[in-house]
């Protein structure tokens, strides 16, 4: 099987292009052709002698996959459904909104984290991506070369696979490769202390934390990793942090009824968060079969917002979208694996 070029930093380009004896600009060119053109084979790096071509075809592809399945919403969201090794499956989500198209990508094939609400982790852990894979999910799909916003949201934990999340940052945001601005970029983690301080330091992307509970004990029978990340030390290690005046870092919190949406949290947040310049974005509970948790009355959401507004914390509620095509994460990849 011929390894793929798709993916590769230009650190690694130079690698390949150095052992095979090749000129050293020949890398740039590759990295141009493989992130800013549309090719599909290494016969169409038209620029590169033809000897350095084929010696280049004889042991690498492009690489590109093109989504096997694709659903649409009636509010224009789609899911994309693309495959990986071991016939398995990830989801990606592209959300159009007035001029801004996000794509949410996904960074692992399942998840081992365990949280109670997530689809995603009733698969297990079935794999790592490559960067290659996650940044597919980015030029692969029919809007690629409209793409504004990038969110690491989709399945997995993006800091349980922090070399290839970080490789695949590296591409989207490089001068080499899609020239994105790292503030168009924001990954998402249920709070993993030591890949959570390497991203700060070696990414400038904007940071967002699933919260969901500011008890330990009740954060804990949602979120296992609670037990070896408290959200209290998770908290402290930002507010430790200087993000400068333009990175944010958000809190993701999902309503539960009866769970987490009493005036008992909203002042346990505001105690944890204080002090720290951040934004609360409310999401509403997507149902998931074999759960009990439920999404609280809309009058519920609306105060929950308006008490943290009230304590200084700017918060708001995450518009749900794509309700009609298996909205939470994970179910679709899991109805293609079992169908």
């Amino acid at each position: 099987m011929k390894e793929k070029l798709f993916g590769k930093t230009l650190t690694e380009l130079q690698q390949i292009t150095e052992d095979l004896g090749m000129p050293k600009f020949t890398a740039k060119q590759m990295a141009d052709w493989l992130y800013k053109k549309e090719i599909f084979s290494v016969e169409e790096m038209t620029n590169l002698s033809k000897k350095s071509r084929d010696i280049l075809s004889d042991k690498f592809e492009v690489g590109m996959v093109a989504p096997t399945r694709v659903q649409k919403s009636t509010d224009g969201t789609k899911k994309y459904l693309f495959p990986t090794s071991g016939q398995k499956y990830v989801e990606t989500a592209m959300i159009p909104e007035h001029e801004r198209i996000t794509v949410c990508v996904s960074s692992q094939v399942g998840c081992k984290m365990g949280c109670l609400f997530c689809f995603t982790a009733k698969q297990g852990f079935q794999g790592q991506l490559t960067a290659g894979e996650i940044v597919n999910q980015v030029k692969s799909i029919a809007e690629a070369g409209k793409v504004t916003n990038i969110v690491y949201m989709g399945m997995g934990e993006p800091f349980d696979n922090l070399n290839e999340v970080l490789k695949s940052l590296e591409i989207l945001t490089s001068e080499w490769g899609f020239a994105m601005s790292p503030r168009r970029i924001t990954v998402s983690t249920i709070g993993i202390i030591p890949g959570m301080l390497t991203f700060l330091e070696k990414s400038e992307a904007h940071l967002a934390v699933s919260l969901h509970n500011p008890f330990n004990e009740e954060r804990q029978k949602l979120m296992p990793v609670q037990v070896a990340y408290p959200i209290n030390e998770v908290v402290n290690e930002i507010k430790s942090w200087d993000f400068g005046r333009q990175r944010r870092v958000s809190f993701e919190y999902i309503l539960f009824e009866g769970l987490n949406d009493s005036p008992q949290h909203v002042k346990e947040l505001a105690r944890l968060l204080k002090g720290l310049k951040c934004r609360i974005n409310l999401i509403r509970f997507h149902p998931v079969p074999g759960t009990p948790l439920k999404s609280p009355a809309e009058e519920t959401i609306q105060r929950f917002k308006d008490e943290l507004n009230q304590k200084g914390i700017l918060t708001t509620v995450r518009a749900s979208r794509g309700q009609d095509i298996y909205a939470a994460c994970g179910l679709l990849s899991t109805k293609e694996m079992t169908s």
